[in-house]
C-alpha cells in the first residue's frame, strides 16, 4: 500500500510513522507549511523545530522526507474563512476548514492523489459496515447542496461546501460497504468533531493508526522507540496563532469600534467593548465588568451592540432547540425518510456527548433545515459554529451541520 503520512513534528503524528513501520508499510513523509499572510508575504507557523524533529523521523524510519507549501491555500480558505465569519458575526471553525481544505483537500490536490492512503495523527478510526438496502435502486445517497442560501450572512462558504452525489458509492445491491467516521478510543482526545466536515472520499481515503490508543499509550510508545516528540506538548488552536495573537489577527484586519455592553435582563449599560468581533457566545473572561461574572449571550451585528448576562449559569446561556444549515452527511443518508430520530451531538469539542432527537422540515428561503432538539440545556450556541451528529451509541459519525 502507497501511503502519504502527515507529519507535524508533535508525538501523535510520528507515532504513526512507528506503527506503520510495524506493520511493513514505509510511508513516505510529507511536512505542510501553511500560515497567514503579511505585508512581506507569508508568516509560517513555528517550523523549524518541526522540520528537524520530522526529518529525524524519516531517516530513523528510512521514509522519502517532502515539504509542501500551502500558505496562499491556506490563507484563501481558511485564514479568509476566519476573518469573513467573525465579520458576519458568526463564531468560526477553523480546525474544521483546514482538515477538509487543506490537509485532505489541498494537500490530496498537489501531492495525495499520488497515493493510496493519507495517514495522519487525528484520534479517530475508520469503520467500514455492511448497510442492507431496501430498495437499491433508490438507495443512492443523496447529500443536500452545502449552504445554498440567498443570505449572505451564511454564503461565504457556498463555493468551498457544494457536494455533488457522486462523492458516495452507488449502492446497486441489497447490501453494500460504506465506510464511516468512527470516534476514537480516548475520549478526552477524540478528535471527529474536527473531522465533521470531510467528505466521503476522505474518509474513504484517510488512515488515523493512533485511534485505537489512549494518549498515554501513545506517549508510551514514543518513549519506547526514543522520538524526540515522546515528551513534547500538544500543539493548541489554529496554526496562524503560533505567532500572533487572537486578538491582534482580528484587529489587524477588522479594525476597532467601540460599542456598548448592556445587561440583556434590564437593558442597563455597564460598560464599553471595542468590537463585536473580539467577542464570542458564552464568553466570560476580556469584559472587564465590575461585579461579575458577566457572559456574553447575544451580538446586535447591526448596532455593535454585547449583551451580558450574570452568574454562572445563566438562563439566556442555554438552550434546548438548535437550528441547522447546509447538513452534511458523510457517509451517505444512513436514516432516509424520517420524522425524528435519537442522536448523540456535540456542538464544540469536548468529551462528552449531548443527547436529543434530529427533525427536518422544509424552509421557503433555506430550503432544508435541520433540527436538534437536546434532552439537556446546552451552553453557548453559537452561529457560525458546526453540529457533529453521530449516531445513538455515540460510535459513527453520521452528519453535521452549520448552527444558525
Amino acid at each position: 500500500m502507497n501511503v502519504a503520512a502527515l507529519v507535524s513534528g508533535g508525538v501523535d503524528s510520528s507515532v504513526v510513522v512507528h506503527l506503520l513501520k510495524e506493520q511493513g508499510i514505509t510511508p513516505d513523509i510529507f511536512y505542510i507549511r501553511i500560515g497567514m499572510e503579511d505585508e512581506e508575504g507569508y508568516i509560517d507557523c513555528p517550523a523549524e523545530e518541526d522540520i528537524e524533529i520530522t526529518s529525524y523521523i524519516a531517516k530513523k524510519y528510512g521514509c522519502r522526507f517532502e515539504e509542501v507549501n500551502l500558505h496562499k491555500e491556506y490563507w484563501d480558505n481558511v485564514v479568509s474563512y476566519t476573518i469573513e465569519s467573525v465579520r458576519k458575526g458568526l463564531t468560526p471553525n477553523p480546525d474544521v476548514m483546514c482538515n477538509r481544505l487543506i490537509k485532505f483537500g489541498a494537500f490530496n490536490d498537489k501531492r495525495g492523489k499520488d497515493y493510496d492512503r493519507i495517514a495522519t495523527g487525528h484520534y479517530a478510526q475508520i469503520e467500514q459496515l455492511k448497510v442492507k438496502v431496501d430498495n437499491p435502486t433508490e438507495a443512492t445517497p443523496t447529500p443536500n447542496s452545502q449552504l445554498s442560501t440567498p443570505n449572505s450572512q451564511f454564503s461565504i462558504l457556498n463555493s468551498q461546501f457544494s457536494t455533488p452525489n457522486s462523492q458516495f458509492p452507488i449502492l446497486n445491491s441489497q447490501f453494500s460497504i460504506l465506510t464511516f467516521l468512527a470516534t476514537a478510543k480516548d475520549p478526552i482526545k477524540d478528535q471527529t468533531d474536527f473531522l465533521t466536515q470531510l467528505t466521503y472520499p476522505q474518509i474513504a481515503k484517510s488512515m488515523f493508526p493512533i485511534g485505537h490508543l489512549m494518549k498515554s499509550e501513545v506517549r508510551q510508545i514514543a518513549s519506547e522507540a526514543h522520538l524526540p516528540s515522546a515528551d513534547r506538548k500538544d500543539s493548541q488552536g489554529i496554526c496562524f496563532l503560533g505567532k500572533i495573537n487572537y486578538n491582534d489577527f482580528l484587529r489587524r484586519y477588522l479594525g476597532e469600534r467601540e460599542g456598548k455592553i448592556v445587561e440583556l435582563e434590564t437593558g442597563k449599560v455597564l460598560g464599553t467593548h471595542k468590537g463585536y468581533w473580539f467577542h464570542t457566545i458564552g464568553q466570560r473572561k476580556g469584559l472587564f465588568l465590575s461585579g461579575g461574572p458577566w457572559f456574553v449571550v447575544k451580538k446586535d451585528i447591526d448596532q455593535n451592540v454585547l449583551y451580558v448576562s450574570q452568574g454562572y449559569t445563566p438562563e439566556a446561556q442555554y438552550g434546548k432547540e438548535i437550528d441547522l444549515l447546509g447538513f452534511h452527511y458523510l457517509s451517505g443518508d444512513i436514516w432516509g425518510d424520517f420524522d425524528s430520530v435519537e442522536v448523540k451531538f456535540k456542538i464544540r469539542h469536548t468529551p462528552e456527548f449531548a443527547t436529543g432527537t434530529l427533525s427536518r422540515r422544509e424552509d421557503p428561503v433555506y430550503g432544508p433545515i435541520y433540527h436538534l432538539s437536546s434532552e439537556t440545556k446546552i451552553q453557548g450556541i453559537a452561529a457560525g459554529q458546526y453540529a457533529t451528529i453521530y449516531d445513538k451509541e455515540a460510535h459513527l459519525v453520521v452528519a453535521s451541520g452549520m448552527i444558525i
